[in-house]
């Protein structure tokens, strides 16, 4: 009987659409393009590579959509961790631009493949940037002015305290800024009705197949416990959880854990907590996030535990913050509280580039991945074809080590963090 390594106790597993259990991989076989990770990133480049004739094999060490991809707060946010400006504050116009163009192509790409593959996922459209004080609200007119500079033109600023509650029903707020092209979704639904799209499209997805070892060559051969594939390109997509297989792309970033709650069903009280039915996230340093799910819960996240640490009571670190937003959902029950990784780097940017000639990795969204994997898997599938121009506009990017090395690189974040905690409570 095929051991099989279960999703966390989150309420996305709990609902998700039904999924066949994919074997693991036994003996060898051969495939244009190996993926490692059968998450969006993987997904995403595999469905971009499948639709053009690559014969497509993805390996994955747990189940479909076991990391990130099906934790996540099912939140469509454009851009990257670092916004635009200071990409160009940092590193000049000429990285810029191309990134600029691309900024908001990822949530573009979601619903393509929403619609094109029928994916059931309860995707809405909506999201707001809430912003608690006076400098935070300046904060948000500079944003619409940046992305309204990049040519996005959906976003409305609304700092009428009536209007505010039309839109999030909380007293916690002093503006909001409306994006009618953000939207929320349910994150492993989205996750399994992509790993199907790319079966449709003639890939073989092999679950439980943990990857030990990938050995360079012109043809590359990766390997499993019980298998092994061999494929003229790789790509390792692993993020968060790539744990040794590659200590060069571990060594430049950091595992982060974030945690999430699911209420009871509230019935009519959703929608008097939320009348718009949008996504929200604070724009704090370490911010809070919050949704509706299609049954009328409220599904609230936040927090950051530097080295993923699993904390013991999800419920303790983010009821209260919920309590803080909406205090009439005292003495809710909650449902489901789980918390899963994501990848930082040092500068808050993805890291995108090549190990050797054929083996491609992007990692570390630093906390902005849902669209950013979708963009991401797409440029890789336009590398591999042959045309490099735009992921060559990510792997540009420079990769810094963390200071101290994997031994410091957790206090010195953590005080960091601290410090921008401390930002946040004085509305600075």
């Amino acid at each position: 009987m095929q051991a099989v390594t279960p999703h966390a106790p989150s309420y996305y597993a709990a609902s998700r659409n039904p999924t066949p259990l994919r074997p693991s991989l036994q003996g060898t076989v051969q495939a244009d393009v190996c993926i490692v990770g059968a998450g969006y990133t993987g997904l995403s480049s595999g469905i971009a590579l499948a639709e053009a004739g690559y014969k497509v094999v993805v390996l994955e060490a747990a189940q479909v959509g076991w990391g990130a991809s099906g934790r996540n707060g099912g939140q469509i946010v454009h851009s990257y961790s670092r916004d635009i400006d200071v990409i160009e504050s940092n590193f000049g116009m000429e990285v810029a631009r191309p990134l600029g163009q691309m900024m908001f192509e990822g949530a573009k790409i979601i619903r393509e493949r929403v619609a094109k593959y029928n994916i059931d996922c309860d995707l809405k459209d909506g999201g707001v940037y809430a912003a608690m004080t006076a400098k935070k609200v300046h904060q948000l007119q500079e944003h619409k002015e940046l992305w309204e500079k990049w040519g996005h033109k959906d976003l409305s600023l609304v700092t009428d305290k009536s209007e505010i509650k039309k839109i999030v029903n909380s007293d916690r707020y002093e503006g909001l800024l409306i994006d009618k092209t953000g939207g929320h979704f349910h994150p492993l639904n989205l996750t399994l009705g992509e790993a199907a799209a790319l079966e449709q499209n003639g890939g073989t997805i092999y679950e439980n197949s943990g990857v030990t070892k990938i050995d360079r060559g012109t043809t590359a051969v990766v390997h499993t416990a019980q298998g092994k594939v061999e494929a003229k390109f790789v790509i390792v997509a692993c993020n968060a959880y790539i744990g040794e297989l590659e200590p060069k792309l571990a060594s430049m970033s950091m595992p982060c854990g974030t945690q999430v709650i699911a209420t009871a069903p509230l019935g009519a009280l959703a929608d008097e907590l939320i009348p718009s039915d949008y996504c929200v996230e604070d724009n704090n340093f370490l911010l809070d996030y919050f949704r509706l799910s299609g049954d009328k819960r409220l599904i609230y996240g936040g927090g950051v535990i530097y080295g993923a640490r699993d904390p013991a009571h999800v419920e303790s670190i983010i009821v209260p913050k919920m309590l803080k937003t909406f205090p009439q959902l005292k003495g809710v029950k909650v449902d489901y509280g789980w918390t899963g990784n994501f990848l930082l780097t040092l500068s808050r940017l993805p890291e995108v580039g090549k190990l050797s000639d054929n083996i491609y990795y992007s990692q570390g969204c630093s906390g902005h991945g849902v669209t950013f994997t979708h963009l991401i898997g797409r440029l890789l599938g336009e590398a591999i074809r042959g045309d490099a121009e735009r992921f060559d506009s990510f792997a540009k990017l420079p990769h810094y080590p963390f200071p101290g090395g994997r031994l410091f690189r957790v206090p010195f974040t953590a005080m960091g963090a601290w410090w921008y905690q401390m930002r946040d409570s004085l509305g600075v």
